[in-house]
């Protein structure tokens, strides 16, 4: 493993763990889309379907089974635990119309028609677009607490760092997969602005707001 897919990983890691703390220690959901945390949880169990039959690596089935649970938490913290703080009035985005172009898309384009491929390819797509209701969110409400900030900055780097890997990938092993290339330049892409406003704002203490 090459260490942009390791700082990759672990940014990825780091922004589950500064979402499940801001709510847990919170006791409050108030800020983040329960819709966005729906389709990663989507994301998660469609391109994982392969822990059933298929082990590459310790690491990489932990990894897996760590992205699948905290999902499935954060869900169930959202909706279930925390359900009074959540605000429904902001997270109006209509999530079915990226599910269905990403099931469109899956079964188009793809590298093997087969169950478990278009499965992996539909949440490729469904993932680089899946943080759109956050950001929605973001828009509609004005601003973000800091710590929602540091949780998107760590979401987006995740995705940046990737993209480092595929490069290294194609330079050290000539491989490369153009499907995940361009979905995670898609997903970074809608993480610009955020990305500059972050800088800008945010690591200068000052809280995030956004333009109406």
């Amino acid at each position: 493993m090459n260490v942009f897919r390791l700082l990759g990983d672990l940014s990825h890691l780091l922004a589950i763990i500064i979402l499940l703390q801001k709510i847990w220690y919170t006791r409050s959901c108030a800020g983040i889309s329960g819709k966005s945390q729906i389709l990663f949880a989507l994301v998660y169990t469609a391109r994982y379907l392969d822990l059933i039959n298929a082990f590459v690596s310790t690491y990489n089935t932990s990894m897996k089974l760590v992205f699948l649970m905290s999902s499935y938490a954060t869900i169930f913290l959202i909706y279930f635990k925390f359900r009074a703080t959540y605000d429904r009035n902001h997270d109006t985005f209509r999530i079915e119309f990226l599910v269905v172009p990403s099931v469109i898309l899956a079964l188009l384009i793809n590298h093997q028609f087969s169950s478990l491929e278009v499965l992996w390819t539909f949440s490729i797509y469904l993932e680089s677009v899946a943080i759109l209701p956050q950001l929605f969110m973001v828009s509609k409400t004005g601003e973000a607490e800091s710590i929602t900030s540091h949780y998107l900055f760590a979401l987006g780097s995740y995705r940046g760092l990737y993209i480092l890997n595929w490069i290294y990938r194609y330079w050290k092993e000539g491989h490369y997969d153009l499907i995940a290339i361009v979905a995670g330049i898609v997903q970074t892409v809608l993480y610009c602005d955020f990305f500059y406003l972050y800088i800008t704002k945010v690591l200068k203490g000052k809280k995030l707001q956004l333009p109406a």
